[in-house]
């Protein structure tokens, strides 16, 4: 095989064996025809790369002002294509093996107070249109850490019944279990109620769709950009800085907000679904920076009369 066609292979292999979604291909491809262009314009062919050029490549980041956190990912998502390169036998070394990369920022999570989180509800409840599908989307999502795209594609079949937990199928296919707070369970309710009267009605034009959140775009379902852009018309109605809400920012407001209440890691790194625990484990200094803050502000002996 050509290497021209290595980032297209590898690409395949992805979806064919590790089932990887298709943000992530589409990431790796970003990445990778990065990569890919800037090597043509420097001659240079993936059959002929050397560790220097990557090095070299990975300067030029750096000097176009991209982050750690980009620049580190970038990096593997090369090493994953020479390590395909090399296994199918396109190439007989591997010239990243001794690369250490730039290393991760670790980055604290931005997230939202409980009050904001409530303005966001309260301002989803006022809405004249689609009021009973936007609580249910903000109550499932403040209750269950969901990633969006993962509550976005949530299929109607997963909440039949008033469940007290759900299952959810996250990245890579792997599903977890995530319990119910009895506001998501209410507006669960009501939302089904109202979903499921409209799809009759359109019963005589296509069949029900499989989603809790049907859409007629092409997915079927609300999609990740749609939500966006409903958070932020939510956000400007409830007085909230538009750059403060993202959907991610409640992911992390419920794992932030559990951990404070006294919920254990490994309860938490379950509900959100990361593979390890370090993961999670980012929590804990958000709770710790909050706390000192606290101490720092709130109590009577920081406040101080400039005196020792």
């Amino acid at each position: 095989m050509s290497s021209a066609n290595w980032v297209g292979a590898f690409l395949d292999s992805l979806v064919a064996e590790g089932d990887a979604a298709a943000n992530t291909r589409l990431a790796y491809a970003r990445d990778l025809n990065d990569f890919s262009g800037w090597l043509a314009r420097r001659g240079i062919d993936l059959g002929a790369v050397a560790q220097g050029d990557v090095d070299g490549y990975l300067l030029s980041c750096e000097a176009e002002g991209l982050s750690k956190a980009t620049r580190a990912r970038r990096l593997s998502a090369i090493r994953q294509l020479f390590r395909f390169a090399h296994e199918e036998g396109f190439r007989d070394d591997n010239p990243t093996l001794r690369l250490s990369g730039p290393g991760k920022e670790r980055k604290l999570p931005e997230t939202l107070d409980l009050p904001e989180i409530e303005a966001l509800i309260a301002a989803a409840r006022a809405t004249s249109r689609d009021r009973v599908r936007n609580t249910c989307l903000l109550e499932l999502l403040y209750a269950t850490g969901m990633r969006v795209s993962e509550l976005v594609s949530l299929p109607v079949a997963a909440v039949r019944g008033d469940p007290r937990v759900i299952l959810v199928r996250g990245k890579g296919g792997k599903e977890r279990l995530v319990p119910l707070s009895p506001p998501a369970r209410e507006a669960l309710t009501e939302w089904l109620a109202q979903r499921d009267e409209a799809e009759a009605g359109r019963a005589k034009e296509k069949p029900p769709s499989r989603f809790l959140f049907p859409s007629r775009g092409v997915a079927g379902h609300l999609t990740r950009q749609g939500f966006f852009g409903l958070l932020k018309d939510l956000a400007a109605q409830a007085g909230l800085p538009l750059e403060r809400v993202t959907p991610h920012r409640l992911r992390h407001a419920f794992a932030t907000h559990l951990l404070a209440g006294g919920a254990d890691l490994r309860s938490i790194q379950a509900m959100l679904g990361h593979a390890d625990l370090a993961t999670t484990e980012i929590y804990t200094h958000v709770l710790d920076e909050r706390l000192r803050e606290l101490v720092l502000t709130k109590h009577p002996l920081a406040q101080g009369d400039g005196t020792d």
